[in-house]
C-alpha cells in the first residue's frame, strides 16, 4: 500500500486517477517514454470497464467517484513483471482526502517470480511514489480553482 493525502475533494483526486488513461504520471522519462503527462485534464472522469490505462493496464473494476481498479495486460509487460493488480481509492478523510493505491500480486510460484516480485515492489516504491505526488499536486491545484 502507497498512500498520500490530498487536499482536494475525493471527486476532484477521482478525475485525476482517470486521466492515467493518457499517461502514467509517475517519472515519464521512464515511464511515458520521455513524453510528459499532460498537466490539465484531458479526458472526463467517466470511465468505462475494458479502457486501457497508462498504456499497460486494462480498468477491470470501478467505483465511481471513489476507486479504480487496474489489471496489467499487455503482453510485453506480463513477460517482464508478471501478474500485477492496481486498486487506487480517493477516499475522504476529515475534509481531505487520502489517495491510496494497493498493489497485488500473486504468490510466488518459484524463485525467480519471487525475484521478479521483489524487484518489482521495490521499483514501485520509487515510480509510485512520484505518480501519487503528481496526482497530489494537479488535484490540490484542480481543487484550488473550484
Amino acid at each position: 500500500m502507497r498512500a498520500v493525502r490530498v487536499d482536494a475533494p475525493p471527486h476532484v483526486v477521482y478525475a485525476w486517477l482517470a486521466q492515467l488513461r493518457a499517461a502514467p504520471y509517475s517519472y515519464d522519462l521512464i515511464d511515458n517514454l520521455g513524453r510528459r503527462s499532460p498537466r490539465t485534464m484531458t479526458r472526463t472522469d467517466e470511465v468505462e470497464i475494458g479502457q486501457t490505462f497508462a498504456g499497460i493496464f486494462t480498468l477491470t473494476a470501478c467505483e465511481p467517484g471513489r476507486a479504480i481498479t487496474l489489471e496489467l495486460t499487455d503482453r510485453a509487460a506480463l513477460r517482464l513483471f508478471g501478474p500485477v493488480t492496481l486498486v487506487y481509492r480517493a477516499m475522504p478523510d476529515q475534509g481531505t482526502c487520502v489517495l491510496r493505491c494497493d498493489l497485488f500480486l500473486p504468490r510466488p510460484s518459484n524463485g525467480f517470480d519471487g525475484l521478479r516480485q521483489l524487484l518489482l515492489a521495490w521499483g514501485d516504491l520509487v515510480m509510485m511514489r512520484r505518480q501519487l505526488l503528481n496526482f497530489r499536486r494537479l488535484s490540490e491545484r484542480t481543487a484550488s480553482l473550484l
